[in-house]
């Protein structure tokens, strides 16, 4: 794992099933993608009192997907430490191919999605976004026609915002 860690908290302690379903879902992905496995650590008995997970239950999962290190933590169900999309995590894909896969895999609530943003099923969030994209928005000549496009979708149209680009 790297210096820096983003440390997910999940109140339903599903951690370690989010940890396994996002490694399939980038190991099994179109494109250049990965996902590894880190350490499992279980609660301890001492623990028991002020975290309230049972000793043994799984505590934190660890993995790196594309080189980005997290820990996913059973927290529990603590309201200031919920999940939003305060933060969120960018996908960038090369392809349409790339983008029907995550958005399928990552939005739990399609309708609700918006300009490429959207929730999985555990509470994370997700933009999920044709790499070109960061490329035309830095170019005063095409982001107001591109932001025209993308802003009313909810998946993103690579071919249409290349055309919008021209």
């Amino acid at each position: 794992m790297s210096k820096l860690i983003t440390c997910l908290w999940f109140q339903n302690n599903n951690g370690e099933e989010a940890v396994r379903y996002y490694l399939d879902t980038f190991n099994a992905a179109p494109g250049n993608h990965s996902a590894e496995l880190g350490d499992i650590t279980f609660a301890p008995k001492a623990s028991e009192g002020v975290s309230g997970r049972p000793e043994g239950s799984v505590l934190t999962a660890e993995c790196t997907i594309d080189g980005m290190s997290f820990m996913l933590l059973n927290g529990g169900p603590n309201e200031p430490y919920k999940l939003n999309g305060a933060a969120s995590f960018i996908v960038e894909c090369e392809t349409q191919e790339e983008i029907d896969y995550f958005w399928e895999r990552l939005c739990a609530e399609q309708e609700a999605a918006q300009c490429g943003w959207c929730t999985d099923k555990f509470g994370v969030t997700w933009q999920i976004v044709p790499r070109i994209l960061d490329e035309m928005m830095r170019d005063p000549n095409k982001a107001e026609a591109v932001t025209a496009v993308f802003m009313p979708m909810k998946k993103l149209i690579l071919e249409d915002i290349k055309k919008a680009g021209e």
